[in-house]
């Protein structure tokens, strides 16, 4: 049985409750799921025995994947892929109302998001996204403003996702056991586009400029995106903040202005 590869970040879940619990957040039955990372198939087992009408995996893992493929041999519904996630058009192969899980790696999981974030066409076709992350990073994910976790990554899901539920997941549910807590986040997608932001890529740089001095007031640091003018469009920046002090709604009208010259 192969062992896991730290340089994937490969951490298997093993522990059968967390796996349901995790399967219990949504109705599998007759839906087209998408497994990001399914390892040895753990999930895949449970998520199988639910039904759904079409599962698709995404394996990096070349060993991993072959056994997968030997494992699931002749399962008609099972469709599974050999690739890095990272480089996968994976907006291309999502059907109407899929679901999405992952228990990603840690080195990549908030890359993974981000991909996601970036889809062309929102509202996206998935109708749920349920992903495992390293908890400190999870938080970040999950904290609003204003909280002590709140920052660039909050501010980009927010833009996107909502966050349905989340729970935290033990050391000891895996194998081999990480040494930190994990944590799922259950995200539906904002079906209701409120800000004219055409490229998530935009609010990425604008947050990326502004939380890379995040202890020092923005003035200086606002300069390298927006002119005198644009920045007096904005109403309720306060220039001696600091970017955590800052509302993300203010964030994604910078970014609208941003793109709008």
């Amino acid at each position: 049985m192969q062992s896991a590869k730290k340089s994937l970040g490969q951490n298997f879940l093993i522990d059968k409750n967390i796996i349901n619990k995790i399967l219990n957040l949504l109705i599998l039955k007759d839906k087209n799921i998408i497994e990001i990372g399914p390892g040895k198939g753990a999930l895949t087992d449970e998520i199988l025995k639910r039904k759904p009408s079409k599962l698709t995996l995404i394996e990096k893992d070349d060993n991993l994947c072959k056994s997968l493929k030997d494992k699931y041999r002749g399962n008609n519904i099972l469709k599974i892929y050999n690739n890095d996630i990272l480089k996968f058009p994976l907006e291309k192969i999502i059907k109407k109302e899929t679901i999405i899980l992952g228990n990603l790696p840690y080195n990549i999981s908030s890359q993974i998001l981000v991909q996601i974030l970036r889809f062309k066409k929102w509202p996206p076709k998935f109708s749920d996204l349920i992903f495992m992350f390293q908890k400190e990073l999870g938080k970040k994910v999950v904290s609003l403003y204003p909280s002590k976790g709140y920052g660039r990554l909050s501010i980009l899901s927010n833009l996107k996702l909502k966050v349905d539920q989340s729970f935290l997941v033990s050391p000891n549910s895996f194998s081999p056991k990480p040494k930190v807590t994990s944590m799922i986040i259950h995200f539906k997608p904002k079906l209701k586009k409120i800000y004219k932001i055409n490229n998530l890529k935009t609010l990425e740089k604008i947050t990326n400029i502004l939380f890379s001095n995040k202890r020092k007031m923005i003035n200086k640091s606002i300069k390298k995106i927006l002119n005198y003018k644009e920045i007096k469009k904005i109403k309720n920046l306060n220039l001696s903040s600091r970017p955590s002090e800052i509302k993300p709604e203010v964030y994604y009208r910078i970014a609208e202005i941003f793109e709008s010259k």
